[in-house]
């Protein structure tokens, strides 16, 4: 048996007995993934308070929620969907969704709601389909996987015959190229744009 799958199997027990009530394992999972979603939150709150309040608030909703768990799906996918959900729940309490997408425009001119719209639905899906170009075929492959067809870590690596680390790596490395392309031709508003790609919006 490799690393790797000794590590799923360690988590995958850790799941089952998380389910059943088991506080030391939500505490050693609490851990195991404390830095990795603080490190996350971090490159869009700005905040390392904020970011611990979305930390809490991600295993608090784990630790109610964990008799719904399915211990054989990818936890660390889960975790992720909750964290980036509580990110966008907290712009919303800053300002509305329109007036946050709106904010990306740097036409000064006075459009009409409709004219506005379309030109940000265009203006966000010109900049992510030239980010995602500069991404290698099997990044881009294996990140359209991910965000298009919503496949797990696991599913990817089912399918293309390699493994999950590997996705993991392609995954990271695809986040890294495209922020770097957003923040050259986006400015402030990268952050925000990455997100907005992490969601599928």
């Amino acid at each position: 048996m490799n690393h790797t799958t000794d590590i799923c199997t360690d988590e995958r027990d850790l799941l089952v007995r998380l389910i059943g009530g088991d506080e030391e394992a939500f505490c050693e999972l609490y851990a195991r993934y404390k830095s990795r979603l603080l490190y996350f939150a971090l490159k869009f709150v700005k905040s390392r308070d904020f970011a611990e309040d979305i930390f809490q608030d991600t295993f608090a909703v784990v630790w109610q929620s964990r008799r719904f768990i399915n211990p054989d799906s990818s936890f660390s996918a889960y975790l992720y969907t909750i964290v980036r959900n509580r990110i966008l729940n907290r712009m919303r309490e800053m300002a509305n969704e329109d007036r946050l997408k709106e904010h990306i425009l740097t036409q000064a001119i006075d459009y009409s709601d409709n004219t506005r719209q379309t030109i940000l639905g265009n203006e966000l899906k010109n900049l992510v389909t030239t980010a995602l170009q500069q991404l290698t075929p099997r990044q881009r492959q294996v990140f359209e996987l991910s965000r298009e067809a919503q496949l797990s870590h696991k599913e990817i690596a089912d399918a293309l015959g390699i493994s999950v680390n590997t996705v993991q790596e392609h995954i990271s490395a695809s986040l890294k190229l495209i922020r770097s392309y957003l923040t050259k031709y986006s400015g402030t508003y990268a952050d925000l744009l990455l997100l907005l790609i992490c969601l599928n919006l």
